[in-house]
């Protein structure tokens, strides 16, 4: 008979766990913030904040070498008592802070946001292709003559052809006198 051993006993897989736990620990306590990037543009929101004064608050976003609410480039909150919101575009590579204090002076949270630089821009790009076609020939050759053009041409293509296969074959019989 086999008996096996419980998973959480062993060494690697505790520590992954624990590990894991740490990991989500920071996250689980700014839960008065979503801070997300898109390209070159950080933005957060926040349900956190009530309006005094005509104002929400205002958002941060510190470089990690400054240390403090003001040193950052500050937003001011917009939105409803559902929610508020800010942005920050043209963001540089880079790690940053982003701070959300509402207008009773309260902070709403505090998060770590990572900007990625843009990816590479494709080594060759291929060339667009007309949308009329080949713009060709001796004029024309991109024109749109219609139905009524196309027939009339088609007609006189094939009379030609049956006047010159008549003319042939009536050359090509013998002359009797």
């Amino acid at each position: 008979m086999r008996t096996s051993k419980p998973l959480l006993g062993s060494g690697p897989v505790a520590a992954a766990a624990v590990l894991a736990l740490a990991l989500t620990g920071p996250a689980a306590a700014n839960t008065g913030i979503s801070v997300s990037t898109t390209g070159s543009t950080v933005s957060v929101t926040t349900r956190a904040c009530t309006q005094a004064n005509g104002s929400w608050g205002s958002a941060s976003l510190l470089a990690s070498s400054q240390t403090s609410f003001s040193q950052g480039r500050q937003v001011a909150l917009s939105g409803t008592a559902s929610g508020q919101s800010a942005a920050w575009g043209d963001v540089a590579p880079g790690t940053y802070t982003v701070i959300v204090m509402c207008s009773n002076g309260n902070p709403a949270g505090t998060q770590s946001v990572i900007v990625s630089p843009a990816p590479d821009p494709p080594a060759a790009t291929p060339a667009a292709s007309p949308s009329l076609g080949v713009m060709g020939g001796i004029g024309g050759g991109s024109k749109d003559y219609g139905t009524v053009a196309l027939v009339t041409g088609g007609t006189l293509v094939g009379t030609g052809l049956l006047a010159t296969a008549w003319y042939v074959r009536r050359r090509s019989r013998p002359r009797h006198p």
